[in-house]
């Protein structure tokens, strides 16, 4: 583990955690994580952003400046459904794009509590089906998303399976969210060690999200969906996190539906550590890993960066 990765769990656990622990409404979540967002999250030279929209709503297209699109990353971003937005996270997407050029294009889906599930599925939905409608080539887009951009991603994946729709390349997911039944054993047994989630407050935002609704639907918790039939997963999350246990049983789920996964588990990394880009190695390694798997599944060659 190196010594920033070291650092940034100790100041994620003294400074991160209470606040999600305590903040008390979506506003304060929204301005806070907006906020930091801007602070710590930087895009690479040799990156731009542009505004857009997409299925009717903003969106952001990030890519590297000399680079075609020669294919796409749908990303949704993570936020427990309540906060972030594309900008908090084109940074990322931005670091993502300059390892595999094209274009990563992350829509302004709608938020919980003013708008729950299945809003956000369903206009997750209609942006894949935009792309599609554009012009987009299936073979050449990957679908992906972070914690609940992750809950989304495969939500979306779920839905295209069940309609017949023609599949992504690949999908993937950044420690996703996929039970918000919360049933797997590290929503308990990491409580303490996960130096983000406080476990209690993912509760709260979830039944906000749901509103009532079940939260073993397969739409709301994919991991309960049937996904026979899905193209190659990619997915990474920390041991220590709360959420370890929806990548490990959804891959067991993934393999026993004969859908090929890649699944990493790596040691004492915070929840979604990418966004740490330009303080971790650990999340270069990461980026690296995930750049390779996108490009080998749409068969485009990765640019020199």
């Amino acid at each position: 583990m190196s010594l920033p990765l070291t650092l940034l769990n100790t100041w994620l656990r003294w400074t991160e955690k209470p606040f999600l622990a305590n903040a008390t409404s979506a506003t304060a979540l929204r301005r806070s994580f907006d906020l930091k967002s801007r602070l710590f999250f930087h895009a690479p030279l040799g990156t731009q952003r542009t505004r857009t929209t997409l299925a009717g709503a903003d969106a952001l297209e990030v890519r590297k400046t000399d680079a075609g699109a020669d294919h796409t990353i749908l990303y949704f971003h993570g936020g427990a459904h309540v906060f972030g937005s594309p900008r908090t996270h084109a940074a990322m997407l931005s670091a993502l794009v300059k390892r595999t050029g094209g274009v990563a294009v992350l829509p302004r889906y709608p938020l919980a509590p003013e708008h729950p599930f299945p809003a956000a599925i369903d206009h997750c939905v209609a942006c894949y089906r935009a792309l599609l409608n554009g012009g987009q080539d299936p073979a050449r887009l990957t679908v992906g998303g972070d914690s609940a951009g992750g809950n989304l991603a495969f939500a979306v994946l779920a839905t295209l399976l069940a309609e017949g729709d023609p599949l992504p390349a690949g999908v993937f997911g950044l420690s996703p969210l996929m039970d918000l039944t919360f049933s797997g054993p590290s929503h308990v047994a990491n409580a303490d060690s996960d130096v983000v989630l406080p476990a209690h407050r993912i509760k709260d935002t979830a039944a906000g999200y749901l509103a009532g609704h079940a939260a073993d639907d397969p739409r709301a918790s994919p991991l309960f969906a049937d996904l026979t039939g899905a193209p190659p997963v990619w997915l990474t999350v920390g041991d220590t996190e709360i959420l370890t246990d929806d990548s490990t049983r959804l891959a067991e789920r993934l393999r026993a539906q004969s859908v090929p996964v890649d699944l990493t588990v790596a040691r004492d990394r915070p929840h979604v550590w990418t966004l740490f880009h330009n303080l971790l190695p650990e999340a270069h390694e990461t980026l690296d890993q995930l750049a390779g798997w996108i490009t080998a599944q749409t068969g485009v060659n990765a640019p020199t960066r």
